[in-house]
């Protein structure tokens, strides 16, 4: 059983979920930016499924001989539930795959051990949604009745929503921090020449006809005292996204920015979104279109696109209905708070026997953030880069009871632990890539996370 109610009055969704974020597990899929991919975000509270693949696979804390792939599979046929809203989802779950579950899909070993103590994935189905449909303006409250009742649950989901009402009126809930902290310090798990050098080593690879694009990155800690509700809110004002979010599980916290869309599959229909090729945004109108002109005729960037678009048209034939597969935009550049990006879109249809879990085994982890062919790629990243990735590069988002699935590219996202934001950036490198430059553009991908942190001067890192 189910019920779906509109809340007449419209409170903003970053202000509900103020009350609620500090509860275990809550999430939210934030999309701060609203363009045509950004149209809803969602809340999810009380959660009755829990499954954590680690060193071993969990299901509410006991472990489960299925694998979680199966497990996975086997739920979403025998739980299944139509969604027969325009909302992305009415049940289901939410969560993240890791670029360490990529990783040892892949059976690509690590050199190095953690940096930070989290599972590979978890996938939290939810009783209780809020959506904010961003281009209609409405609200829609969902309970289900899985772990408790419908009508409890929408008591419940009412009380939250008029005390944020009540709140927001009187203005008690501040929309970010006023405070300005300095007091953030930066390491690197490279310096910048050993950086270029791995850099060099990657194009010698390509050159010597291992791979044609590979992914490398660096990984930044920060130690800061902002804490890390108060750096989501000030990052979703200062850099809004399309694909953002902030998960609280308990001993981490997930905050994201991403502007990448890696799947989303709708009735069977995929898209993947893949960016490759980055500038910085000018500081006069005259700088920012001589950048965003520069951006849009760069031959390597396009070259680098055209890659990783023929990567994933690959991945999304493996299991596309055959002559599904098509591209629908090759050279787009969007524009986001401090960068452009210039990215494509591949669509297909997904064969009607197969599910969303087949999907992501066929494509994960994402092309865009790994390189070609992907297994190599993914051996040399092992080589060459300092430490794992953990969960950068990998994805977050939801996964519907009806077969659906909306996932983003984990980039521009911190993971806090112990006192630390961990913060990995890189960019994409083929034989044309210029040594100081790509170092300069992972710089640049970090900036808008290191400012809300209290970090101003790149330079230092």
């Amino acid at each position: 059983m189910q019920l779906i109610r509109e809340f007449e009055r419209y409170p903003a969704m970053e202000r509900i979920f103020t009350l609620v974020q500090e509860q275990e597990d809550a999430v939210f899929l934030d999309s701060s930016l609203n363009n045509q991919l950004g149209r809803y975000s969602i809340i999810a509270l009380n959660p009755y499924l829990k499954l954590v693949k680690g060193e071993q696979f969990t299901v509410n804390q006991e472990v489960c001989r299925e694998s979680f792939e199966d497990f996975v599979r086997r739920y979403l046929k025998t739980h299944r539930e139509e969604n027969k809203t325009d909302l992305p989802l009415t049940s289901g779950a939410i969560g993240y795959f890791s670029y360490d579950y990529g990783r040892k899909k892949e059976g690509v070993s690590a050199r190095y051990g953690k940096d930070v103590d989290i599972p590979d994935s978890i996938l939290i189905f939810y009783d209780n949604f809020i959506i904010e449909d961003h281009k209609k303006s409405r609200l829609f409250l969902i309970a289900n009745d899985h772990g408790q009742t419908c009508e409890a649950g929408m008591e419940e989901l009412c009380k939250l929503m008029e005390l944020a009402w009540e709140k927001e009126s009187c203005g008690e809930i501040r929309e970010e921090m006023d405070s300005v902290r300095q007091n953030a310090a930066v390491t690197a798990n490279f310096k910048k020449e050993d950086y270029m050098d791995a850099v060099q080593r990657m194009i010698h690879y390509i050159i010597e006809g291992d791979i044609y694009i590979a992914n490398m990155t660096q990984q930044l800690q920060i130690k800061s005292d902002v804490p890390p509700y108060e750096m989501f809110q000030k990052l979703r004002k200062s850099n809004p996204s399309p694909f953002g979010g902030y998960f609280n599980y308990g001993n981490f916290q997930v905050v994201c920015a991403s502007p990448e869309r890696f799947l989303q599959m709708r009735k069977g229909r995929i898209q993947t979104r893949p960016i490759k090729g980055t500038r910085k945004r000018g500081s006069t109108p005259q700088e920012d279109a001589a950048l965003r002109l520069e951006l849009e005729q760069s031959e390597k960037d396009k070259s680098e696109l055209l890659m990783i678009v023929d990567l994933e048209r690959n991945d999304l034939n493996r299991v596309c209905i055959p002559g599904s597969v098509q591209v629908t935009e090759l050279f787009a550049v969007e524009t986001y708070a401090t960068v452009f990006h210039l990215i494509s879109n591949v669509v297909g249809t997904l064969r009607p026997e197969l599910t969303v879990m087949d999907l992501l085994e066929a494509a994960f982890p994402g092309g865009s953030i790994t390189g070609a062919p992907k297994l190599r790629a993914m051996e040399l990243i092992d080589e060459l880069e300092h430490g794992r990735r953990n969960l950068y590069t990998g994805s977050m988002g939801y996964l519907s009871l009806d077969g659906d699935c909306d996932f983003n590219i984990v980039i521009r996202t911190s993971l806090y632990q112990n006192g630390i934001y961990h913060l990995g950036v890189g960019g994409g490198i083929t034989y044309e890539s210029e040594l100081e430059f790509e170092y300069e553009e992972t710089l640049q991908k970090a900036k808008a996370l290191l400012e809300v942190l209290g970090v101003s001067r790149l330079e230092k890192l």
